[in-house]
């Protein structure tokens, strides 16, 4: 595995508390009578006040990497740690923001935010209070009674952010959160979080995303995790510590980006 490191952001590695580890992480899973590894020795360590970003062709084992991440997969070998602890199965303080919405269709935006809350037991205002607070950190604030039908693309994504983030979750999981939308949609819905994060108007310590999108990774992510295939492993770690909104024009930048290209060419 190779590490880089390219200058400094607001969220820098300063930081060194440790959120949760990763070691010897391997996974297979059943296809038939045959038996397919999709990761491989996979040793990760996750920091407070990081985004980082996993990125690699398809069939890398990005997403399965995610949801171990979770606690929705348990890996097949190897051991995850969070906050020192040995972590089987989800808790409450991972939330995950997935691809395809996942909104219920009968529950208008404040029910599909506030449908968490609920399941943890709290008061009905609280649960109000808190939806509330989401979604206009969010900015969905006059759609707050409509059905997830009435809503674009961008806004059902905007709910499944909102309703992970209601729960103050330490570390937000998005796997391939934009990848389903406009280019135009989706540039504003990643600087709008950035700008949640940068200004520190999130109770989150450390977001992880998976990505195909190189210019994403690179404009959102302080950390990035390339991946390579048969089976995944990580192919290199690389810190950017360069300040947001970063320009993809930058020197520096177009060289990284032509690297990770290059990196990605080759994993076959």
């Amino acid at each position: 595995m190779t590490q880089s490191t390219l200058s400094l952001n607001k969220h820098n590695f300063s930081n060194d508390t440790e959120m949760m580890t990763l070691d010897g992480i391997t996974h297979t899973f059943t296809q038939g009578k045959e038996q397919k590894t999709v990761l491989s020795n996979i040793n990760l360590n996750l920091y407070e006040d990081q985004v980082v970003a996993i990125i690699g062709r398809s069939g890398t084992g990005k997403s399965t990497l995610l949801r171990i991440i979770a606690g929705l997969i348990t890996p097949s070998l190897g051991n995850v740690h969070y906050c020192n602890v040995p972590m089987i199965g989800p808790v409450g303080d991972i939330s995950m923001v997935f691809q395809s919405y996942a909104l219920l269709p009968w529950l208008t935006v404040k029910e599909n935010v506030a449908f968490g809350l609920e399941a943890q037991g709290m008061s009905p205002a609280l649960r109000h209070k808190k939806a509330i607070e989401a979604i206009k950190m969010i900015g969905l604030e006059a759609e707050v009674e409509n059905l997830p039908s009435a809503l674009s693309g961008g806004m059902k994504q905007r709910v499944g952010i909102a309703r992970a983030l209601v729960v103050e979750p330490e570390i937000l999981l998005m796997d391939e959160p934009f990848s389903s939308l406009d280019m135009f949609t989706a540039t504003r819905l990643r600087d709008d979080i950035i700008s949640l994060w940068d200004s520190n108007n999130l109770k989150t310590k450390s977001i992880v995303m998976v990505t195909h999108n190189i210019d994403e990774a690179i404009t959102m992510a302080d950390r990035i995790i390339v991946m390579s295939s048969n089976p995944g492993r990580i192919q290199s770690d690389i810190s950017i510590e360069q300040s947001r909104p970063r320009n993809l024009n930058d020197k520096a930048l177009s060289a990284l980006k032509a690297e990770i290209i290059e990196q990605l060419m080759h994993n076959e």
